[in-house]
């Protein structure tokens, strides 16, 4: 699963607009940007657990010493869950 910087930006915008009341948002507006929130926060959490799957994994099949499990947990946070690119 990959989750994009740029929808996490987009979330915020929107929380912050329902938050500061920056422009004119009525109830509907401000429900469906919490629920859009909600959406992205599960997504992502979804995310981090499936690399600390693959970390487990990595330390229960013992093929790799613990440090380089961690390597693996890590890249899978950062080009995974937070949408990044190698490089």
């Amino acid at each position: 699963m990959k989750c994009s910087e740029r929808t996490f930006a987009v979330v915020f915008v929107f929380f912050a607009m329902s938050v500061f009341g920056v422009g004119a948002l009525n109830a509907r507006e401000t429900e469906s940007a919490a629920v859009t929130l909600a959406a992205a926060q599960a997504a992502k959490q979804q995310c981090i657990n499936a690399c600390r799957a693959r970390y487990r994994d990595c330390r229960h099949l013992k093929q790799l010493p613990s440090f380089e499990c961690r390597g693996v947990y890590q890249d899978c946070t950062r080009y995974s869950c937070a949408g990044r690119g190698p490089g």
